[in-house]
């Protein structure tokens, strides 16, 4: 909160503060109701990677409406514990542990949801440096950027997958870090060879991917709703640098790093700075505030029930 206080002083003081405040007043509803809508698909294609998953791997099926409230439940404790997206993973592991599905399959959907997960982050933002180059616009320093993020994106998951089966032979200090238990133990129960199935793999990454696709088009539309349209491929490029960025500074929901990115990356591209500053806002309103107290209600409720009994993890059936 500090960090975002600090930037919105900064920000204020370069942006022309009646100014701004007439174009966060003058936003069109209609704009904003499209904005809503679409942050309720990008929680309908978070559910649909866990069910796709469980259906694929064991047979298990459960309706996208009654995942949802996971997918809030998980980007809650994302934005609120920065763990590289496993804070989150884990929660959905233990409230479907906790609606009947066996623990094994419980782990293979959590292991299908992280990876392709990073998978289609590492793609949008090869796409968001290509669309720089192409431009004429890449630097060195979103150049060092893209390569710290690759970095991250790719060994978050490979080193949970090479931890599988050598999880007794990591140091004593590594065990004790925070969550290291419950993630060592859902390792040591997952089943890699079922994490990509058949076509799970394309069907999650896509999925995956409408998300970043839907979050940029709503910091589009927030351009929109301000009448300041900017260009599509800029938009993209903007939210999924200013994504990258808030990843690596590993800041709960990067706060002030991402809204500090976000704006000057619009900035250059010719996006006044109080109109960027606005749309940024107003965009973090919807896909970071507004679902926050909901998901925070619905992790309490998580973290706080027993789980159910979970039989043993049922032969592999027909989907």
């Amino acid at each position: 909160m500090l960090l975002l206080v600090a930037f919105g002083v900064v920000a204020a003081h370069q942006a022309e503060g009646r100014r701004l405040a007439d174009l966060l007043l003058s936003a069109r509803p209609a704009w904003l109701g499209a904005a809503a809508a679409l942050q309720v698909v990008t929680y309908m294609c978070a559910a649909a990677v866990w069910q796709r998953a469980l259906r694929r791997n064991g047979g298990v099926r459960r309706s996208v409406r009654s995942l949802v409230p996971l997918g809030l439940a998980k980007l809650f404790a994302d934005q609120a514990l920065p763990s590289a997206g496993v804070s989150g993973t884990l929660l959905v592991v233990r409230g479907l542990i906790r609606r009947g599905v066996p623990r094994g399959l419980a782990i293979a959907a959590m292991l299908a949801d992280l990876v392709s997960w990073y998978a289609a982050y590492v793609l949008a933002g090869g796409a968001a440096l290509a669309i720089l180059w192409y431009r004429g616009e890449l630097n060195r320093a979103l150049v060092a950027i893209g390569v710290a993020f690759l970095l991250l994106a790719t060994g978050v998951p490979l080193a949970i997958l090479a931890l599988h089966g050598r999880e007794r032979s990591l140091p004593r200090w590594v065990q004790r870090l925070p969550w290291a238990k419950e993630v060592l133990a859902a390792i040591a129960d997952a089943q890699p060879g079922a994490i990509f199935g058949g076509t799970l793999a394309p069907e999650t990454v896509t999925l995956q991917l409408a998300i970043f696709a839907l979050d940029a088009t709503t910091l589009g539309i927030m351009l929109r709703a301000i009448a300041t349209p900017a260009d599509a491929a800029v938009v993209f490029a903007s939210f999924v640098v200013a994504s990258m960025v808030a990843t690596l500074a590993w800041v709960p929901g990067g706060l002030g790093t991402f809204e500090g990115t976000c704006v000057a990356m619009l900035h250059v591209h010719g996006v006044a700075i109080e109109a960027a500053l606005a749309a940024t806002l107003l965009a973090r309103g919807f896909t970071f505030w507004l679902p926050m107290a909901p998901g925070l209600t619905i992790a309490r409720r998580e973290m706080m029930r027993g789980t159910a009994r979970a039989g043993p993890t049922p032969a592999a059936e027909t989907p």
